[in-house]
Order: C-alpha cells, then structure tokens, then sequence
C-alpha cells in the first residue's frame, strides 16, 4: 500500500481537492481557493478598517 503523502503528489486525481462540481479539475480548483483567499483577505481588512473607525468614534471614559 503506498503512503498517503505519496500518493496526493503522484496521483492527483487521489486528492478531494482537486475536484469541482464532483469533476476532476485542479486548474479551476485552484482559482476557487485563489478567490478563496482573496475574498478572506477582503474580509480581513474590512473587519480591521471597522474596528478602527469604532475605536476613533468610541465616547470617552467608556471601556
């Protein structure tokens, strides 16, 4: 039996994530992650530019 690890490099077809719509593609599975990854990034600057603006309009002497 070979290794798992051996077996996502060799057969990429063996690896859950390549696959899309239940269809063998590692080019558009990729995209996906890529807009992924994008779109937290987005979320993740958003939330920080929010938490500023709350913390400079915060009344004075509340914690």
């Amino acid at each position: 039996m070979r290794e798992w690890s051996d077996s996502v490099q060799q057969y990429p077809q063996d690896n859950a994530a390549n696959y899309v719509n239940g269809r063998f593609d590692p080019e558009a599975a990729e995209a996906l992650r890529a807009r992924y990854r994008q779109q937290t990034e987005l979320q993740a600057r958003l939330a920080a530019e929010a938490r500023t603006i709350a913390q400079r309009h915060k009344p004075h002497g509340v914690k």
